[in-house]
């Protein structure tokens, strides 16, 4: 895993990479943010959105809602809307 982890070039994406293994391999319960499946969180369903989660030995054990402004929703609504675009993209093709 670690000859995997050091092909990652930019650090903080090598730190972050590492923290989510170690975080499921030693069960650790961390919270991280992280690409998940929505099923209603956020007010978004059957959509992959990188969002709060606490991983463990099970991978993602449950995804963490935080409080967001008005402006954040809106970041987050931009998101959504890029990511369903792209899936849509996808499916066509």
């Amino acid at each position: 895993m670690l000859d995997e982890a050091n092909r990652i070039s930019d650090p903080q994406k090598r730190y972050e990479a590492l923290a989510k293994a170690e975080a499921y391999l030693l069960d650790q319960k961390r919270l991280l943010p992280c690409a998940a499946f929505l099923t209603g969180e956020y007010g978004y369903k059957d959509l992959y959105m990188g969002v709060p989660v606490v991983i463990g030995g099970k991978g993602v054990e449950r995804i963490v809602e935080v409080s967001l402004s008005s402006e954040e929703k809106s970041m987050l609504e931009k998101s959504a809307s890029s990511v369903k675009t792209i899936v849509e993209v996808v499916k066509k093709n």
